[in-house]
């Protein structure tokens, strides 16, 4: 009879996955198939779908390539892969600047009411409002809006934004607080976005 084969126990985080790369380099692909779908939607959102191919797999080969400067103490490589998302991203600032204004100068296409005027009306204003918005995301910084995006499209907390773009937590704190201070004033005093708990999550 066969001795049974010894069961490999499931890793318990990226940080384990990771350090196990270095020596099994196929090992990495465990990274990639628990967060390259989370990656290649934040791509989109900033990008569009045509860029969010490459913009995840330069991201990925990057974190492949650096996996060796990856801070075990970190259990989660999910910032980290953000950040790299973001830099690479940031290669492409025109082309996002010009989705940005794009965006804003859709107009609305006004639907038959049909009975639901109230529905149509407010489905007017809201795509009014994210033109607007996306106008005065545009015109942000781009470190502001890099830290705003993380946040909001991601849902990264505070720390971890920090983390994916390797800057203290105070400057995070300070980049969103100008940023949303812009952008409600852009939009009227509408509340852009987030409100300041949702972000300190």
């Amino acid at each position: 009879m066969a001795a049974p084969q010894s069961v490999v126990p499931p890793w318990p985080d990226d940080a384990t996955v990771i350090k196990r790369s270095w020596d099994e380099p196929d090992c990495f692909g465990a990274v990639f198939d628990a967060h390259y779908s989370e990656i290649h939607r934040y791509a989109t959102q900033r990008l569009g779908p045509h860029a969010a191919d490459d913009i995840c797999a330069e991201t990925f080969a990057l974190a492949f390539r650096q996996r060796h400067r990856y801070d075990l103490s970190r259990s989660s490589a999910r910032p980290w892969l953000y950040g790299i998302a973001t830099n690479v991203i940031s290669r492409h600032r025109r082309d996002e600047v010009r989705l940005l204004r794009a965006v804003n100068r859709l107009r609305p296409v006004p639907e038959s009411a049909g009975g639901h005027e109230d529905a149509v009306t407010a489905k007017v204003s809201s795509e009014r409002l994210r033109g607007a918005l996306a106008k005065a995301i545009a015109a942000l910084p781009a470190d502001q809006r890099d830290v705003l995006l993380l946040v909001a499209l991601s849902g990264l907390s505070y720390e971890e934004a920090a983390q994916a773009l390797d800057v203290p937590f105070g400057t995070v704190s300070s980049r969103l607080n100008r940023a949303r201070k812009k952008l409600r004033k852009a939009l009227g005093g509408a509340n852009p976005l987030l409100d300041e708990e949702d972000m300190h999550r």
